[in-house]
C-alpha cells in the first residue's frame, strides 16, 4: 500500500544530479514528517537517493522500480 503523499515530483528525464537536487529543493520548502514522492528514470537516482538518506534525518518509506522508472517515497526528518 502506498503511504499518504503531501508532494509528488517527477523528475523523468533528467539526469543525475538534476533528480536528486530538485528533491532536496522540494524537501526543503517541505514540513517535517511530510512525504515526497519522487518519480525518477536515471537509473543512477537509486544509489543517489539512497545514499542521501543514510546522509540526512530523512527516511526512504518505499523504493519500487519498473522497466522504465524508480520511485521514492521520502519521509522528511
Amino acid at each position: 500500500m502506498e503511504p499518504n503523499v503531501d508532494v509528488e515530483l517527477d523528475v523523468s528525464g533528467l539526469q543525475c544530479p538534476m533528480p536528486l537536487l530538485k528533491a532536496k529543493l522540494a524537501l526543503n520548502n517541505m514540513q517535517s514528517q511530510q512525504i515526497l514522492k519522487v518519480t525518477a528514470t536515471d537509473p543512477g537516482s537509486e544509489k543517489d537517493f539512497h545514499l542521501f538518506v543514510k546522509q540526512s534525518n530523512h527516511l526512504i518509506l518505499d523504493f519500487q522500480k519498473n522497466d522504465s522508472a524508480y520511485f521514492y517515497w521520502i519521509k522528511k526528518g
